[in-house]
């Protein structure tokens, strides 16, 4: 791999009010989007984008012609490919959608970029800092947009708590506190438990905590983590304490044994902020006052993954400038959010088959 270092890493091209109101999704221009890996994700990732956007699902690939093709008859999806190289090499793609295991999204994306074609891949981005810098150095080699699906990011909820931090109303930022359990221990066998798979919770669940952490605080300055290793050997719960530059922390924690409340809570020196759960899509937020007042700020926008609409129409937004990154989820960031879980992983024990 490359030795691009983090400090490589261009800025994007222009500067975003995370405050701002976010575009209906159905603005953005359509474009033909392309399905690599027809799991779960990738469903719900297709049925936002036909149901929310001007966009449509031209063409999926699957290692199994069988997966592919049942994907294409629930999603009418004209295009249908056996291999994940037939399906970049298609001309009738404007874009791929990465929604393999957290273990090939490297490879991959690598495969889509140097086919020509843009790229917007799951979350976590690649195993490791190390991989996603490698595939922003090629994308920025290839002159290629590239993007981690960080969904929340885009999300009208998120901008209204940042509207709300804006402000002033809630004073300086000291704490943030965030959570994301699921049960997701049941096959032995699965995706989540196999080390080859670079299963574990940090990836899958972790990823969201630490993320919205780094969108409200920036880069931490230190990490500590402490966690318990499932059968398999990949982590099964973290907790973590994030320390930054000015007097703040983040107190994060994830496990894929219990469905936890996977709430967020933002204090700061004047009132606090309460996203409920599920943090990552939520239809409203709460600000807490001093004088015991609560006022809720509805979204305009349904919860959950119908949510899934605003980074495909984003991905949309950024083709259409001619511009490699997004600034409100740019490259720094995703290498930044994967230097944290690097961390947390060593500290626990995690090394995944060929890191």
């Amino acid at each position: 791999m490359t030795s691009y270092a983090v400090n490589d890493l261009p800025a994007p091209s222009s500067v975003v009010d995370k405050g701002a109101a976010v575009p209906d999704p159905r603005t953005a221009p359509a474009i033909r989007w392309g399905i690599l890996g027809a799991g779960g994700i990738a469903r719900m990732f297709a049925r936002a984008v036909q149901h929310y956007t001007l966009s449509h699902i031209a063409a999926v690939g699957s290692r199994s012609l069988e997966n592919a093709q049942a994907f294409a008859k629930d999603f009418q999806v004209p295009h249908v490919f056996g291999s994940y190289e037939d399906l970049v090499a298609s001309d009738e793609v404007d874009a791929i959608y990465v929604a393999s295991p957290h273990s090939h999204h490297h490879a991959h994306a690598l495969l889509a970029l140097a086919a020509g074609k843009p790229v917007l891949v799951e979350k976590a981005f690649a195993r490791n800092a190390a991989e996603a810098l490698d595939v922003f150095a090629t994308a920025e080699r290839q002159g290629l947009f590239a993007m981690e699906a960080m969904w929340t990011r885009f999300l009208p909820a998120t901008a209204l708590v940042h509207e709300v931090i804006n402000s002033g109303e809630i004073g300086e930022v000291v704490s943030v506190i965030a959570d994301h359990g699921q049960r997701l221990d049941f096959d032995p066998a699965g995706r989540l438990l196999n080390p080859a798979l670079a299963g574990g919770a940090l990836l899958d669940l972790g990823v969201y905590p630490v993320a919205y952490a780094h969108d409200l605080l920036g880069a931490p300055v230190s990490v500590t983590a402490k966690g318990r290793l499932t059968d398999t050997g990949v982590d099964g719960q973290v907790s973590l304490v994030l320390e930054y530059a000015s007097r703040a922390q983040a107190t994060l924690s994830t496990t894929l044994w219990a469905k936890s409340a996977t709430t967020a809570v933002i204090a700061g020196t004047e009132a606090w902020i309460e996203v409920p759960g599920d943090f990552y899509c939520p239809a409203a937020i709460r600000v807490h006052l001093p004088d015991g007042v609560t006022r809720e700020i509805a979204s305009d926008f349904p919860a959950g993954h119908a949510g899934l609409a605003f980074e495909a129409a984003e991905v949309a937004r950024c083709l259409a400038a001619g511009v490699q990154q997004s600034a409100r989820n740019p490259w720094r960031d995703t290498v930044e959010v994967l230097q944290t879980l690097d961390s947390a992983r060593a500290q626990v024990g995690v090394v995944y088959p060929g890191e």
